[in-house]
């Protein structure tokens, strides 16, 4: 093993692209526990002799805290210092690689669909590392448990941040009961850890900049895209949920910060249901484009109002470029007057601050 993280996490402070944050360090040994662990044991293929005799592997990392506390960063850190077979993937759109292969291999008559699919995706892995760890569609609260316990029996080591702590996952869900032997699984299998840091970076970073953009032209376009390098940090990739069957899709997606232009979600026949999954799948949205609305586009002003509310009561942040000021977006046709109050919604989610202490 090279450079351990400690000292990687400390240049990245000297560099002057973090800022030191003695909860953020008391991860790191955890972490890199992990990694001397995969770099150093070869991985058990059943065989007698040295094989049989490998120390005992530690146990994964459940990191879990509120938003912006650097659970991703620290993720990212690590990932990109393991030097082993390896993955990094949000938890969503491994849950859809999931449910997709699992529709192919029911063609084939199985009896067990997701035996097959768990198989080939973890073939040949060390670590997977998933970010977003949630819980939210019952069709995955009914197959994790079996699927982290095909992970753990791979010896595949699974390290994971989420915004809730296990006792949380899937809270009030149907069926919860049969969700709770994968709560104990992962108390288990892995150091439930609490990253408790006073300090919410992503507000940092946000706070103090216009985060609602007039009119729609090239300085909002630029003034955004600078705002979305600063925020999600790098690549992003398109984030898919499944909402009672329908897909809901955020174009651009990394570090619980999304991008989708007006039309992607209220162009589309989505609902409070939609929308609500939305607001607990990320932190911030970035929205552009929203256009005059009228009568003549009443459905998706609607859309946009069921939206903004979804968002407001989840206390996600929302950057915006639009058409005109709140108070304009909306001055004639039926439910101009219901939308004085997402008017008045966008202008407090405009203030500095607003959204800190989501969790």
């Amino acid at each position: 093993m090279t450079q351990s993280l400690h000292d990687r996490y400390l240049a990245r402070i000297e560099e002057g692209h973090l800022r030191a944050d003695p909860e953020q360090e008391a991860v790191l040994p955890y972490l890199d526990e992990i990694r001397h662990y995969l770099e150093t044991v070869p991985q058990k293929k059943g065989l007698k002799g040295l094989f049989s005799k490998q120390p005992e592997p530690p146990k994964g990392l459940y990191l879990w805290g509120g938003v912006g506390r650097g659970k991703s960063m620290l993720m990212d850190l690590f990932v990109e210092a393991v030097d082993a077979p390896k993955r990094r993937v949000h938890f969503h759109a491994f849950m859809q690689e999931i449910h997709a292969g699992m529709h192919e291999a029911r063609k084939t008559g199985v009896d067990d669909a997701l035996k097959p699919v768990a198989e080939e995706l973890l073939k040949g892995l060390r670590l997977l590392a998933f970010d977003e760890m949630q819980i939210i569609d019952i069709t995955d609260a009914m197959i994790v448990g079996r699927l982290f316990q095909h992970m753990f029996d791979a010896g595949v080591m699974v390290v994971t941040t989420s915004n809730r702590v296990p006792d949380e996952l899937y809270k009030n869900g149907l069926n919860r009961q049969l969700f709770l032997p994968f709560i104990a699984l992962l108390k288990e299998k892995m150091v439930v850890h609490e990253l408790a840091s006073p300090t919410d970076y992503r507000q940092d970073r946000i706070g103090g900049s216009p985060v609602y953009f007039h009119p729609v032209d090239a300085v909002a376009r630029a003034a955004i895209d600078e705002l979305w390098m600063e925020l999600s940090g790098g690549e992003a990739a398109p984030l898919e949920l499944t909402v009672k069957g329908r897909k809901v899709v955020l174009p651009a997606y990394r570090n619980g910060v999304a991008r989708a232009g007006f039309w992607d979600l209220c162009g589309q026949p989505l609902g409070a249901g939609d929308y609500l999954a939305v607001a607990e799948a990320v932190k911030v949205l970035v929205l552009e484009g929203v256009p005059r609305l009228s009568s003549e586009n009443y459905n998706e002003a609607k859309r946009f109002v069921t939206l903004v509310d979804a968002l407001y009561e989840a206390h996600v942040r929302l950057v915006v470029s639009a058409a005109d000021i709140p108070e304009r977006l909306y001055i004639e046709g039926a439910g101009s007057f219901e939308f004085e109050r997402t008017a008045s919604r966008l202008r407090e989610m405009q203030s500095e601050g607003w959204g800190e202490g989501r969790v």
